[in-house]
């Protein structure tokens, strides 16, 4: 069952949460769809099941380290007991999109539309992982000076932490394709959508400028990603989008436009539709950073 040992900071100037340490032990709190407006970090330490993410699904077993986004949709179908930590954080409390260059995890942990949304943890890493949360367990119990800037700095170790492992593991995964033609397309297309998304929407305009057929790029996409094409474009453009919709005090008609939407409200339901919330109930429930305006 759920323990007592939640650990939890609230932003004082919203009342909403801004950081929370918690850890669960035999019932399963992801065990129907998630759509949490902060970020999460879910750490399975014990257990088996299945994981439905966006479009996908995927195994897991124990030591296994998930990190999802504001609305990224996930829940986890345990065939066994299951226990763990989770850290969760409101974009408030620390943006990784403002912090990219310090911790490198957005496009690593975070907004990676191509790799899963999980890390194997190691012995080497599970020592870290738990000294980590221990300090931030020790921190957040007594509100001293400096109290915030503290828990800010063991998160950042912890993203840090898991973003070097993630790309060790990506590494690893890239020696073991070595040689296969396939991925060398992939990795063309994966740069024609990030220099296209936002002029071209459909499957058919990659596929042409990657001279190969709409069907048989969409059966590599499914094989290497486990996402259809049209998922993969569509995912990139709601991470900009949300990306818009955080940072900066852009309407939601200028949003659409600059992402190649003259129909706002075409973008609306496609950003709904995709990102299971309204544009602007993302905007005022994910946050909108005022601070860098002013």
């Amino acid at each position: 069952m759920l323990q007592n040992n939640q650990f939890t900071f609230i932003n004082p100037q919203t009342g909403n949460l801004a950081f929370k340490l918690y850890h669960f032990e035999k019932e399963n709190p992801f065990d129907h769809i998630q759509r949490l407006n902060y970020y999460a970090l879910i750490w399975v330490k014990k257990g088996k099941g299945n994981v439905k993410a966006d479009f996908s699904n995927y195994d897991f077993h124990e030591h296994m380290l998930f990190s999802f986004s504001p609305y990224q949709p996930f829940m986890l179908n345990a065939e066994t007991e299951i226990s763990g930590s989770v850290i969760n954080f409101h974009p408030d409390f620390f943006c990784i999109h403002k912090h990219h260059k310090e911790i490198a995890c957005n496009g690593v942990l975070f907004n990676n539309i191509y790799d899963p949304p999980f890390i194997h943890v190691n012995e080497a890493a599970k020592a870290n992982f738990e000294m980590i949360i221990d300090q931030i367990k020790t921190e957040i119990q007594k509100p001293d000076l400096a109290q915030y800037e503290l828990l800010i700095s063991y998160l950042k170790i912890f993203l840090i932490s898991a973003s070097r492992l993630k790309t060790e593991q990506q590494v690893d995964t890239q020696k073991v394709t070595k040689g296969n033609k396939e991925p060398f397309i992939l990795q063309n297309l994966k740069s024609y959508i990030e220099s296209h998304y936002k002029t071209k929407h459909t499957a058919s305009d990659y596929a042409e400028m990657l001279s190969i057929s709409p069907k048989a790029l969409s059966k590599l996409t499914k094989t290497h990603f486990n996402k259809t094409l049209t998922d993969l474009i569509s995912e990139r453009i709601i991470i900009e989008a949300k990306r818009e919709l955080y940072l900066t005090d852009k309407t939601v008609k200028e949003i659409a436009y600059e992402l190649g939407y003259n129909d706002e409200y075409y973008f609306s339901r496609f950003f709904k539709k995709n990102a299971d919330a309204s544009p602007q109930l993302y905007r005022e429930t994910v946050g909108f950073d005022r601070a860098s305006t002013i």
